[in-house]
């Protein structure tokens, strides 16, 4: 086609210029695409009169299909986040509709994105493919459902329906018709897998038998045909267990977005990102078996989606995460909406840098009532900017009154799994509770991070591991006004030797 293309450009060549036509357009140059355009990215362009030459046809689709494929990372983090905790449910033995639960807290053998080590993580994949689902939950809680899409559905327990006073919710799909009765809190979605994630706090001596006993006791997530009877549920004891929750960086990434198509109904996932995963290959319902081509793009693309996100959340450039203009501490969340939203613009940024880093998605995540709830700030740099070294140790002060009704806390996560770093502490951070803290004269802090404890400092150190990097979160629980009008401010890691 080509071939016969260029011929007859030849011909017309031979018999002299093109007669002027009586009805020619005066055709800007900005409109017009020569004949051979130089790009950085794809190198030589060529065209006959704007049509592309078959060697240009096949750079700009594979091209396309690699632009595609680092948007269907960056933009599908979110899914394959999610898929990613399931998958690691299973893979600790619990099935859709049981749960796992942490008896003796968290630590870094199981990998998750920022958990800490101080609260009891309850958490189920609630799927109903095959009907309404309840979820009789037991008071004193502090929870949340998102759907499959990681897409906020409701809070649970102290800041949802319940008011921390416990309850049964019914959870069904939007265009469900089946009546709701009476003493039930409704919950309508679009998805048929979510993700409950409730906490609770151990007793004040930091026991946890009886806490667990009465979740265990009460906490119940069955169908809704079985609610005159409902079964006994599964608890999964996951502390200390090793798994895995988090999403692949590889082209396996693909591969878990195929299985969240294929576990949803249509319409779960927002049209455009669909669009750009059938582009590729991957829909809902057929297999997915991209070519050697294919596989390439797939490959470059997640590798490119991962450095991409990578830094996003590690080096931004976007002065708007930052809390303060004269430290490191930033988040997602600084321009205080849960769906990432200014004027009516969501900041992609802002939203992979949270899916990339963190679970979750709610509310009251991004401006909790004065008081309530907790507020995060993350940092990987020092002082200096320069990124946070485990080999090194650093020392932060917190200024005295810390704005925290209830408590705060450090917690250490590794640069590579974004879960806790692996060390010899199990706490993997440090908090206000910690028995063996000491406060400074004016009642603040002093934090240190390093490979060894600096001499007396033993109950005010965090372990880092030489070789590896790592970042560091902090949380107030309970914040108070002075966090939220930023007249307090937490220092910088200082970089000591």
């Amino acid at each position: 086609m080509w071939k016969t293309t260029v011929a007859a450009a030849a011909m017309l060549a031979l018999v002299g210029p093109v007669a002027a036509q009586e009805y020619a357009a005066d055709v800007p140059e900005n409109v017009l695409t020569p004949d051979v355009v130089e790009t950085e990215t794809l190198g030589t362009l060529e065209f006959f009169d704007g049509m592309p030459s078959p060697g240009t046809v096949e750079k700009t689709f594979d091209n396309l299909d690699l632009i595609r494929a680092t948007t269907a990372f960056l933009d599908g983090t979110k899914i394959a986040s999610l898929r990613g905790m399931f998958q690691g449910y299973e893979l600790a033995g619990a099935q859709p509709n049981e749960v796992v639960i942490t008896e003796t807290l968290m630590d870094a053998k199981s990998i998750w994105l920022t958990p800490n080590t101080t609260t009891i993580y309850i958490g189920s994949n609630v799927d109903i493919a095959d009907g309404p689902m309840v979820i009789n939950v037991p008071p004193g809680l502090l929870g949340l459902i998102d759907d499959a899409a990681f897409d906020y559905v409701a809070d649970i327990g102290a800041l949802g329906a319940d008011k921390g006073e416990g309850g049964k919710y019914l959870l069904l799909h939007n265009d469900d018709e089946a009546e709701v009765p009476e003493g039930y809190f409704e919950l309508r979605t679009k998805a048929n897998e979510h993700w409950l994630l409730l906490r609770a706090n151990p007793a004040e001596d930091g026991s946890t038998e009886e806490v667990v006993a009465g979740i265990k006791a009460a906490l119940n997530i069955y169908p809704m045909s079985e609610a005159d009877s409902p079964p006994e549920e599964k608890f999964v004891d996951v502390s200390g267990v090793q798994y895995n929750t988090v999403h692949a960086n590889n082209a396996e990434f693909f591969e878990e977005i195929h299985v969240a198509l294929d576990n949803n109904p249509v319409g779960a996932f927002a049209p455009e990102i669909v669009g750009t995963f059938a582009s590729l290959g991957i829909k809902k319902g057929e297999p997915f078996e991209p070519d050697e081509r294919m596989r390439k793009i797939l490959t470059e693309g997640a590798a490119i989606g991962n450095a991409t996100a990578r830094a996003i959340t590690y080096a931004s450039r976007d002065p708007g995460v930052y809390f303060y203009e004269d430290r490191q501490w930033n988040s997602p969340f600084q321009r205080q909406s849960y769906e990432f939203l200014v004027d009516g613009a969501r900041i992609l940024d802002d939203r992979t840098y949270f899916f990339y880093m963190a679970t979750g998605i709610t509310p009251a995540m991004t401006a909790p009532p004065v008081g309530s709830g907790s507020v995060y700030a993350m940092t990987a740099r020092d002082l200096d900017s320069a990124y946070l070294d485990g080999s090194k140790t650093y020392r932060v002060d917190m200024p005295a009154p810390i704005p925290a009704k209830n408590f705060w806390s450090f917690m250490v996560y590794s640069g590579q799994t974004r879960s806790i770093l692996e060390t010899d502490q199990k706490s993997g951070g440090i908090d206000s509770k910690s028995p063996d803290i000491v406060a400074n004269e004016d009642g603040g802090y002093t934090v240190w991070f390093g490979p060894e404890a600096p001499e007396g400092k033993e109950g005010n150190w965090v372990q880092t591991m030489p070789g590896k990097s790592f970042n560091v979160m902090l949380r107030l629980y309970g914040p108070l006004e002075p966090w939220f009008e930023k007249s307090w401010k937490p220092g910088d890691l200082e970089l000591v030797k």
